[in-house]
C-alpha cells in the first residue's frame, strides 16, 4: 500500500491525539504518545493541554510526584517525560547512544577516569539518590570517593548513563531552572540492549508511524543499522508499506490510519512539541519552507500554529495575551478556532506561568508576518 503525504499526516496526528481532545489522564495519555519534550518544564503540560479535554494540570503535577511519568535524558539525548514502565526499556535501548555520547566526550576523557571504575560507582550512587540530590550534592559525593577530580566528569556521564531521572520539585511545572535527581524507581529493565531497542521501535511506531529506518533512527538519534536489525527481528509483526516517494515504510498492524481527507483543527503547540521532531522528514508536519523559521539555528524549536495539521506559523504569550505570527493568511476559520485555543491556553497559564517561553523572544524579531493577531485579549 502506497500512502500519501496527507494520510501519513493524518496518521501522526490521530495517534498523537491531534485531531480531537481525548478523555485520558496523563499516564494513558504519555502512554499513548510515547514521549513528550521536556527541555522545558511548561512543555509537557502544554503538550498535554493540546490533546486532553479535560486536561487537569494537577494530575500531571501528581504523576510527576509520584513516578508513573519520570522525566530523563533519552531520545537524542535530550529530556522527556515517558511513563515509568517505559523508562526502563527505553533507558536501556538508548545506551547505544548515551554512553558514547558520554565516555567518548573529552569532557569526560579529560579527567582521566576509567569507565568501568566509573560505572563501578553506580550501585552506590543509586543508594544515595534514593531521595533527591543536587549536583553539589552528588560530585561531593564522588569527590569522596573518587578524590577531588576535574568538573564535570564522573557525575556529567553517570546521570545520563545510569538509571537516573529528574526529582520533581516545588515549581510551577513540577521542575525547576536547577535540576535535582533521584534514582529511577523501576530498574526492572530487559537486560537485552537488543530486546529494548525492539521494544522502543515498535513503541514509537504506535505513536508516530508508519515511519521509515531514516525516521526510527532519527527520533532516537540511533545508527540505521541497529534500528535496521531491530526492524527485522520485529518483522513478522509489522506491516510494510510505502510512502508517497517510494520508501519503504513500517507499522503497527492496529495503527490509526484515518482517511486524509479528516478534518485537523487548529492547535497552539509547544515549544519542542515531539510530533514535530518525530521524523526525518520533518515535512510530514512542517512544510519544508518554514523549518528553519521554527527549528532555529541553535536548535530551538518555536511555539507553533497547525493549521489543517501543518505548521502555519508561530505564538508567543504577550501582556495577557497570545500573540500568532501567520507565514501565510489564513482562513476566518481557522483563525476562530485558533483564538478558541488561546483563550483556554491562557487560563491554563494565569495559574501558573503567564509568560511561559519568556527567554526566547529574540527568535522573533526576524520572522516573516503574512499575519499577526492578537488572541484571547
Amino acid at each position: 500500500m502506497r500512502l500519501t503525504a496527507r494520510r501519513l499526516n493524518r496518521a501522526t496526528l490521530a495517534r498523537q491525539m491531534l485531531l480531537r481532545r481525548e478523555p485520558c489522564d496523563p499516564v494513558d495519555a504519555v502512554r499513548r504518545v510515547v514521549a513528550l519534550q521536556a527541555q522545558e518544564p511548561a512543555s509537557p503540560y502544554l503538550a498535554l493541554w493540546s490533546r486532553l479535554e479535560p486536561f487537569d494540570p494537577a494530575a500531571l503535577d501528581t504523576a510527576f510526584a509520584d513516578h508513573a511519568i519520570v522525566k530523563a535524558t533519552l531520545m537524542r539525548i535530550t529530556l522527556h517525560a515517558v511513563t515509568a514502565s517505559d523508562y526502563p526499556a527505553f533507558h536501556e535501548a538508548m545506551q547505544i547512544t548515551l554512553r558514547p555520547a558520554r565516555f567518548n566526550h573529552r569532557r569526560f576523557r579529560s579527567a582521566g577516569l576509567s569507565i568501568a571504575d566509573t560505572e563501578a560507582l553506580i550501585p552506590d550512587l543509586l543508594a544515595f539518590a534514593a531521595t533527591p540530590r543536587s549536583n553539589a550534592e552528588i560530585d561531593a559525593f564522588l569527590d569522596s570517593r573518587l578524590g577531588d577530580h576535574p568538573k564535570p566528569s564522573a557525575w556529567w556521564a553517570l546521570r545520563q548513563v545510569g538509571p537516573f531521572v529528574h526529582a520533581p520539585a516545588d515549581a510551577p511545572w513540577s521542575f525547576g531552572p536547577r535540576p535535582a535527581y533521584i534514582a529511577a524507581r523501576e530498574q526492572d529493565r530487559p537486560g537485552d540492549g537488543q530486546a529494548s531497542l525492539q521494544w522502543l521501535v515498535r513503541r514509537y511506531l504506535e505513536g508516530f508511524g508508519p515511519a521509515s529506518i531514516q525516521d526510527i533512527a532519527a527520533f532516537g538519534l540511533l545508527r540505521r543499522p541497529p534500528v535496521r536489525a531491530a526492524v527485522e527481528a520485529l518483522s513478522g509483526s509489522l506491516e510494510r508499506l510505502e510512502g508517497p516517494d517510494g520508501t519503504e515504510l513500517f507499522d503497527v498492524p492496529e495503527g490509526l490510519r484515518p482517511p486524509e481527507g479528516t478534518a485537523a483543527p487548529p492547535r497552539l503547540m509547544t515549544m519542542w512539541d515531539s510530533v514535530l521532531l518525530a521524523h526525518a522528514d520533518r515535512s510530514r508536519i512542517i512544510p519544508a519552507e518554514y523549518r528553519k523559521l521554527v527549528i532555529r539555528s541553535n536548535g530551538d524549536i518555536l511555539p507553533t500554529l497547525l493549521v489543517d495539521g501543518y505548521v502555519a506559523g508561530v505564538w508567543r504569550p504577550v501582556d495577557g495575551a497570545i500573540e500568532a505570527i501567520a507565514f501565510h493568511r489564513l482562513a476566518a476559520d481557522a483563525w476562530a478556532g485558533l483564538e478558541a485555543e488561546a483563550r483556554s491556553l491562557l487560563a491554563l497559564l494565569a495559574s501558573r506561568d503567564p509568560k511561559v517561553y519568556g527567554r526566547y523572544g529574540r527568535w522573533w524579531a526576524d520572522l516573516p508576518r503574512a499575519e499577526v493577531r492578537i488572541l484571547g485579549a
